[in-house]
């Protein structure tokens, strides 16, 4: 049965050029997977470094300093990237390090709190209150993205694993056990149909749960992985159950 399902897969060169793609975009959306969990590891750091410097601040010791101490006790890639940046402050100016560490962390709060920063020293505004109250505003935030992810990402799976896997599985079934092939039914050009149709809606489902999580472009780099799935896996479950 193995060898008969391989051998329908060869027969089928659309479905084989497919799954190449599928595959190798699969690959080509690891990285802004990877790239997110960073970022969010970065800004869910934010917080507590924040309220760090604030004690630090009213203990009476420099932004400069307590940035430096902070820096040796933040664990992730938040400590990482700045002991990098501030490392470099001896040959430019602190402010210029901080600008480097907004960049390299690529995160919209990181950059935007440490403008704030850089506006109240200016400013010469209490650098103690500004810094614990940021803190408790991005403590807010960060719980309030998390609490979205995770009530998002149920309804995204269950949406995914239903009209990528359920339904295919489901109608293939219904046919190999009421209109098998093998009892002589000539079904080529209905299960074609669906086969295209289930990779169509595949297709429609991922991007919609892309656009639900605002993360469309990296969920566009499984659009052909979860076609081809869905594809494989009805006629693959057809052959199987309808001979």
């Amino acid at each position: 049965m193995i060898w008969r399902l391989v051998e329908s897969f060869n027969d089928n060169l659309p479905l084989l050029l497919l799954m190449a793609i599928g595959v190798a975009f699969a690959a080509g959306g690891l990285p802004p997977m990877l790239e997110r969990r960073r970022r969010r590891a970065i800004e869910g750091a934010l917080p507590g470094f924040l309220e760090a410097l604030s004690d630090g601040v009213g203990a009476g010791l420099g932004l400069q300093e307590v940035m430096s101490d902070q820096s040796a006790n933040q664990p992730g890639p938040f400590g990482a990237l700045l002991r990098e940046s501030l490392s470099k402050s001896h040959v430019t100016s602190f402010d210029a390090s901080l600008a480097a560490f907004a960049t390299s962390t690529r995160s919209s709060q990181v950059q935007r709190v440490i403008q704030l920063i850089q506006t109240a020293v200016e400013q010469n505004s209490p650098l103690q209150s500004v810094m614990y109250d940021l803190a408790n505003d991005y403590q807010r935030l960060n719980d309030l993205i998390d609490k979205r992810e995770k009530d998002l990402s149920g309804l995204v799976m269950t949406i995914v694993l239903f009209i990528c896997i359920g339904l295919p599985g489901l109608l293939a079934v219904l046919i190999g056990l009421f209109a098998p092939p093998s009892a002589g039914y000539q079904i080529d050009n209905i299960a074609t149909t669906f086969s295209i149709f289930f990779g169509a809606a595949s297709a429609v489902a991922v991007a919609i749960c892309g656009r639900m999580l605002g993360r469309m472009s990296a969920m566009l780099w499984w659009i052909p992985f979860w076609t081809m799935t869905s594809m494989a896996l009805f006629n693959g479950a057809l052959l199987m159950i309808g001979g």
